[in-house]
């Protein structure tokens, strides 16, 4: 479970005061996956960049009771000057896992070839979302984060494999999505929610949210 109790969230722009989240309390059940729609420019990546602990609230609490990930395509856990093999191995032994298992997974998953062995700093931006993609992939979590702002320049046939994992792990685990768009979101989540001006609006369907959703950003 991630629960948000009186979380609120604001930036200084240089001109004024952005409110991303205005004293707002939700909370994400294991098994039922979340999309949440929010225009663009409304703070998706930092909602879900609070939910995976990256960023802090500026009031209220965030609490967690399961594993969950870090955002899909968030490069703050691994080092550029290193190779995707020596990440995925790293990142094994903090978690305590097989280093050869993950490698092995990411190397498959990802398949850059021998771009694998090379520091991730040569990379181009697709190159980094399709290894920590896999990186996420390969440990396995209770609640994912998808954020539909992070890089995700990739071809159709890794987009199609890491698809179908994660279509797989979801069986087992739950989803949290981020989009602008709500075609997105109806591939992984069926309850949905709307972020719009600092408030959290949940709903028990996808439909129902797309309604407040279109009414406030095509009315």
């Amino acid at each position: 479970m991630i629960e948000f109790r009186n979380v609120s969230k604001s930036f200084w722009t240089g001109e004024q005061r952005k409110v991303i989240l205005d004293r707002v309390s939700f909370r994400v059940e294991l098994g039922r996956s979340l999309g949440i729609l929010a225009p663009n420019g409304t703070g998706k990546s930092t909602l879900i960049n609070m939910m995976a602990g990256i960023e802090k609230p500026d009031e209220g609490e965030i609490v967690r009771t399961c594993n969950v990930s870090f955002p899909m395509g968030f490069n703050g856990g691994v080092a550029a000057s290193v190779s995707a093999k020596e990440n995925a191995r790293y990142i094994a032994r903090l978690y305590g896992l097989d280093p050869d298992y993950i490698e092995a997974f990411c190397r498959w998953v990802c398949d850059l070839k021998e771009y694998f062995d090379q520091p991730l700093s040569t990379y181009s931006t697709g190159m980094k979302s399709r290894f920590t993609f896999a990186l996420m992939l390969a440990l396995e979590y209770d609640i994912y984060l998808i954020d539909e702002g992070m890089p995700t320049s990739v071809d159709a046939e890794f987009n199609k494999k890491a698809g179908d994992i994660l279509r797989e792990r979801l069986q087992t685990s739950t989803m949290v999505i981020v989009s602008h768009q709500p075609a997105t979101l109806e591939k992984f989540a069926k309850e949905a929610a709307v972020l719009l001006n600092g408030q959290l609006y949940m709903f028990d369907t996808l439909e129902e949210a797309k309604q407040l959703y279109d009414y406030e950003t095509q009315g």
